[in-house]
């Protein structure tokens, strides 16, 4: 007699092709060693232990929560994936404790809470930052500048601070934040890394263009818009690597394309109506998140005709 569960089908499509959940997410941390790779560089040892303490404090948490809920664990590379993405949104100096217990919230409570991979309504590593910065906003907002494997650091402002020494229309603010050498977090400072990350995810089909393509664009235009550098906007702050790998996420991004384009250009309007009106400098973080809330109802409005279906003609009074 066979188990019920042998018994189990799911809906169509039943046949899979494609590469499977544990490759796709190691392709995305394989992306992520470019960026990760520059941290390190500017920011010396401490970005390696940050990318440390978050990339294990995320797999055992993985690991207590499945065995808590009679689950299976299951090495996919998921957890490590929310691990390096929440240590690149972390400042250099934040403390090890607190990234560790950022990865504990992503993991325990805006992952595994709502039943694990594939059922999360938020990014992990953009719900746990999120919970970070209000639980820690000193520490979340102390930046220093790059100082390699130096063991002196400088405190500074990021160029989206307002008080910056780097302005709009500096050609030597234009070059640092393109190859990362200026104060943020780990992981955005260097626009060219995350484009080398980014490009190898579009060129194997693991990300879709359409999600970073229209926000940044969007971004690009409204800043023109408000009569501000579309080129300082877009390699500032948190918007590359938001672009590349946060908004492109499986689980809470629109399924459609056409649904990717409206959640594309709408985190570019929420991110400048921060940027712009908000009393934060920055506003990726929380665009994402308030478009991952948004994605079901955009899928639900987007979604396709299956073949042959015709619409229900309305009956004659």
């Amino acid at each position: 007699m066979k188990s019920p569960r042998e018994f189990l089908i799911s809906p169509s499509p039943h046949l899979w092709s494609g590469p499977s959940v544990s490759k796709l997410m190691y392709l995305v941390v394989l992306a992520l060693v470019f960026p990760a790779g520059a941290a390190i560089y500017f920011f010396g040892y401490r970005a390696l232990l940050v990318l440390g303490v978050c990339a294990g404090a995320a797999l055992l948490t993985e690991y207590l929560c499945k065995k808590m809920r009679g689950h299976a664990f299951v090495m996919d590379g998921s957890a490590v994936v929310t691990g390096v993405l929440l240590a690149l949104t972390l400042p250099p100096t934040v403390p090890l404790w607190m990234a560790a217990a950022g990865s504990v919230f992503a993991i325990a409570i805006v992952k595994e809470a709502f039943g694990g991979l594939g059922h999360n309504i938020f990014n992990p590593a953009l719900g746990a930052r999120a919970f970070m910065s209000v639980s820690f906003p000193l520490p979340m907002t102390t930046w220093v500048e790059p100082t390699g494997f130096g063991l002196d650091t400088v405190t500074s402002a990021t160029p989206l601070s307002g008080v910056s020494a780097w302005q709009p229309g500096d050609p030597s603010a234009y070059q640092a934040m393109f190859l990362g050498n200026t104060s943020g977090s780990l992981g955005e400072t260097s626009a060219l890394a995350i484009l080398i990350g980014g490009c190898l995810l579009l060129g194997l089909r693991v990300i879709n263009w359409r999600i970073p393509a229209t926000y940044i664009g969007a971004v690009a235009i409204l800043s023109l818009a408000f009569g501000q550098d579309p080129l300082f906007h877009v390699l500032a702050g948190g918007l590359m690597i938001g672009a590349f790998f946060m908004a492109t996420d499986y689980v809470t991004s629109p399924l459609t394309n056409r649904g990717k384009i409206i959640f594309g250009v709408s985190l570019g309007v929420l991110t400048m109506l921060i940027r712009h009106f908000g009393g934060m400098p920055e506003g990726v973080c929380y665009s994402i998140l308030f478009m991952n809330a948004m994605t079901p109802l955009i899928d639900r409005y987007t979604k396709e005709r299956p073949y042959g279906l015709m619409k229900r003609a309305r009956s004659a009074d």
